[in-house]
């Protein structure tokens, strides 16, 4: 079990691209996440971030119980300073990494089903070869995604978390690793479906992009308030079906806004291509920015 977030940690799996269709390593990990937050933004958010866990019982049997409890809270306490700890010490290096070869890391975190993967095979091809890019793709299960975006020629690499909800920064080491780095260009990392623990785990990104489809509700960022609170882009995806949906995309940025004043707010489509040119002129500002940096 993950101790921070309570997702089965399993047996995770990094893919092997020698042998992408078939053997796997089994990379069994204890190792801790940390939560310190080190990102390189293009404007300050002054966000923090929290892991609320409830550790009750209800009522207590006895004093010997109430001690008992106690300490269990604390060591628990103890065990997640631990994971986040040593998480955020590899994530880190992993920072430096992407700064050492002017690598955009972006860590592109959403619900199931807004659409993560059908924006990045459309951004893979417009960006068209034009600089290196590379693609880490987390998943519980399968290969699709990873084979999905090889099918655009971009390179990518594919995480299995098994019963895991969200990456984590050693995986994510080791993924590069085995893909490379793509210096000077974008490192895309697309996390696993989940809007709660990714929010705390700190993976060496320059920035996370939240993705909110138009098909979910407009009370999302109040609801996952953590990870808007984290993000320094929100993009809205699936506007083409706005004329057949009762969606107030303006109350949805309002609440983000509620969450993060300063959150980036793009709007698009990647089925009609409305809006794909400002999320690539995001991109090529943020890469600049990343170039431009010591």
């Amino acid at each position: 079990m993950c101790s921070t977030c309570g997702c089965g940690q399993g047996d995770k799996r990094v893919e092997d691209l020698h042998h992408h269709h078939g053997h796997h390593d089994h990379h069994a990990h204890d190792q801790a996440h940390e939560h310190m937050h080190e990102h390189v933004h293009t404007h300050a958010d002054g966000t923090t971030h929290s892991h609320p866990h409830a550790h009750g019982h209800g009522h207590a049997h006895s004093h010997d119980h109430v001690h008992e409890a106690a300490a269990g809270a604390a060591r628990l306490i103890s065990v997640e300073q631990d994971i986040l700890a040593k998480n955020d010490a590899i994530a880190a290096e992993n920072r430096r990494g992407f700064q050492t070869t002017k690598t955009l890391a972006l860590n592109l975190v959403s619900s199931p089903g807004s659409g993560k993967t059908a924006l990045l095979v459309e951004t893979l091809k417009h960006i068209n070869g034009s600089y290196p890019v590379a693609v880490i793709e987390g998943d519980q299960e399968t290969t699709a995604d990873a084979d999905r975006i090889r099918a655009t020629g971009a390179p990518a690499i594919q995480i299995n978390t098994g019963k895991g909800c969200h990456l984590d920064a050693d995986l994510v080491r080791i993924a590069v690793g085995r893909l490379g780095t793509p210096e000077n260009g974008i490192l895309f990392i697309e996390n696993v479906g989940n809007l709660v623990c990714p929010a705390g785990f700190d993976l060496g990104e320059a920035h996370k992009v939240v993705i909110v489809s138009v098909t979910e509700g407009e009370d999302k960022p109040l609801k996952y308030s953590g990870m808007f609170a984290a993000a320094d882009l929100m993009v809205v995806t699936k506007t083409d079906l706005l004329p057949h949906l009762d969606f107030d995309v303006d109350r949805l940025i309002a609440n983000a806004r509620r969450i993060n004043p300063t959150i980036g707010v793009l709007k698009l489509s990647a089925k009609s291509g409305d809006g794909i040119e400002r999320w690539l002129n995001w991109l090529d500002s943020a890469r600049a920015l990343r170039l431009a940096a010591d």
